[in-house]
């Protein structure tokens, strides 16, 4: 199981999850949604394309 933990707390953990250059994604079912904000930050990634976060 993979599990991606801020300041001691659980944001997302899955048994199934891709790695890609050695980053782990989550399924979107799978991250703790209220523990996140809308950001102004964008970027490029020539396999996702444009990103907002």
């Amino acid at each position: 199981m993979a599990k991606a933990i801020w300041n001691g707390t659980v944001v997302a953990e899955s048994d199934t999850f891709e790695t890609v250059e050695g980053n782990i994604y989550f399924p979107a079912a799978s991250v703790r949604r209220e523990l996140l904000k809308d950001s102004e930050t964008t970027s490029f990634c020539g396999w996702k394309g444009d990103r907002a976060y």
